[in-house]
């Protein structure tokens, strides 16, 4: 996938007041660094763009506001009438302008700042495919009752998943929906656990249900494949095993089907809000939203992403469905009050900008709610690429280290997954830690039912193992260089928030 980077993803608290009136269409306005006019989104003249119109949720209003869509040059895409949000596309330079001063509209912004032709996963580095010889090398190491590829899968001992599958596996009325490039769900150890009535394709803002939509366009489209058998791979003596093996895993593809991926704010809309009605306990989301590594609210189009998004991502909660996210892998301090933006925005020229990440929002990490996962090695280790930050980071997975060498077959320190076509490969990041903490969700899910979303997060905490901050400064490339500082006691700190999650806690 050419578009796959090293990025930050920041996941700090949001603020109260964000909590309690996003999900009504309205948002204080934050003070941020100044963001250049020149970032600012405008369609050139005969040029689609995407928007988001966020609105009262009355019918009165909403039918209002589409007839304004339509006045002011614009075509409504899709209208998500419960919480309030209309996906358009216009043509015209001034339709977010003239949208923001239309009675009823709460926020309206550009979604992209190029034009609509053609996201930034946090997975860390290329994939390393598993060739045949190398799988048949590890088999011969399995022990009895292992999968064949397990002896490499050092993560779920790590956290205690071999042990627990014995106890419960998860329960196949539990589905964790794999909010990503989309999943190839003819895979042998995929094919067994996978929910087709709970997958869509959401890439144009409007959910296609048609059979095989939710699938990856090609095999360089390989991250939704990897973190899906991350979760639920089945224990069915082939390839490798997921964290919860008797969960159903769904594929809801946000990921535009060019070389870039981009994930845009219209897509993880219709994803949240689909996995929502379609009763989707748990989402996955190895991702941040494009174009904007930040969202500051002082920008119109900004603003308008954060209210869209979370407006979905609150409806989701309020369903009963809990989103877990990674924390990104640019080894940030994220409780720091400045930090630059030099990636922004992703889909055109990027103009560097200081941020403060307590007032301009990574999205979805950054939103009320959500779990944010750092990573950790085989060691126990915080990854050395993962973000990390007191109060930000809520729990901890295995996401991979090429520095912390597991005692494997194959000595690779990082993830072993389900790829497209029937392979396997390695990938490390955030982007698996995070599939680890929605699997164990899903397992506490399994055995407590009737468990909210709040609930869930509270259980992940309170099984969490937290290992306490390092007695030793922190060089995770072993450069002899001081890589980061945690913050915080053996309860909670900035490396691993409550803990590195534990599968067998979980079910015990």
């Amino acid at each position: 996938m050419a578009h796959l980077r090293s990025r930050r993803r920041l996941a700090l608290a949001v603020p109260v007041v964000l909590s309690l009136t996003a999900s009504l269409g309205f948002l204080p306005t934050a003070a941020s660094a100044a963001v250049p006019a020149a970032t600012t989104a405008r369609a050139a003249d005969g040029v689609d763009l995407a928007y988001v119109v966020n609105t009262r949720t009355d019918h009165r209003t909403i039918a209002s506001v589409r007839q304004a869509i339509t006045r002011n040059g614009g075509t409504v895409v899709e209208s998500y009438d419960r919480i309030g949000v209309i996906v358009a596309h216009s043509a015209n330079p001034d339709f977010g302008r003239l949208m923001r001063a239309v009675r009823g509209v709460q926020s309206a912004g550009a979604t992209r700042t190029a034009p609509l032709t053609a996201a930034g996963t946090t997975d860390e580095g290329g994939v390393q495919v598993l060739s045949k010889t190398e799988a048949a090398k590890i088999a011969r190491s399995a022990a009895a009752g292992q999968e064949p590829l397990e002896a490499d899968q050092w993560d779920l001992r790590a956290i205690g998943a071999d042990k627990a599958a014995k106890i419960n596996p998860g329960s196949r009325s539990v589905t964790v929906g794999v909010i990503d490039t989309g999943v190839d769900d003819t895979h042998p150890d995929i094919a067994p656990n996978f929910s087709a009535s709970q997958s869509a394709n959401c890439v144009s803002g409007r959910a296609d249900t048609t059979y095989g939509a939710w699938r990856p366009v090609d095999a360089d489209h390989y991250h939704g494949t990897h973190v899906a058998g991350e979760i639920a791979a089945a224990r069915n003596g082939t390839g490798v095993a997921g964290v919860a093996p008797g969960v159903k895993v769904a594929s809801i593809t946000v990921a535009q089907p060019d070389a870039n991926s981009l994930f845009y704010p219209e897509s993880v809309v219709c994803a949240f809000v689909f996995a929502a009605d379609h009763g989707i306990e748990v989402t996955n989301n190895s991702y941040y939203v494009d174009p904007w590594l930040y969202n500051c609210m002082d920008d119109p189009d900004q603003r308008a992403i954060v209210d869209a998004v979370n407006r979905a991502q609150l409806y989701a909660q309020r369903k009963g469905t809990l989103n877990v996210a990674s924390a990104g892998n640019s080894n940030d301090d994220l409780d720091s009050h400045a930090l630059v933006d030099d990636s922004s925005p992703d889909d055109a020229t990027p103009v560097p900008r200081t941020v403060d990440p307590h007032e301009c929002f990574d999205v979805p990490t950054q939103l009320p709610g959500v779990v944010t996962v750092s990573a950790v090695g085989v060691k126990g280790a915080k990854s050395y690429y993962s973000s990390y930050g007191r109060g930000v980071v809520d729990v901890a997975g295995p996401g991979g280290d090429k520095y912390q060498i597991p005692d494997t077959p194959s000595k690779d320190g990082r993830i072993l997954s389900t790829l497209p076509n029937d392979q396997y490969g390695f990938l490390q990041g955030t982007s698996m830690a995070s599939p680890h903490v929605a699997a164990v969700a899903a397992l506490l899910k399994s055995a407590h039912r009737h468990a909210s979303p709040a609930q869930l997060q509270a259980l992940l905490k309170a099984q969490a193992d937290n290992p306490g901050c390092p007695t030793e400064p922190y060089d995770g490339n072993g450069d002899g260089v001081v890589d980061a500082t945690c913050v915080g006691g053996r309860h909670v700190n900035g490396f691993y928030g409550f803990g590195v999650v534990d599968a067998l806690r979980a079910v015990r």
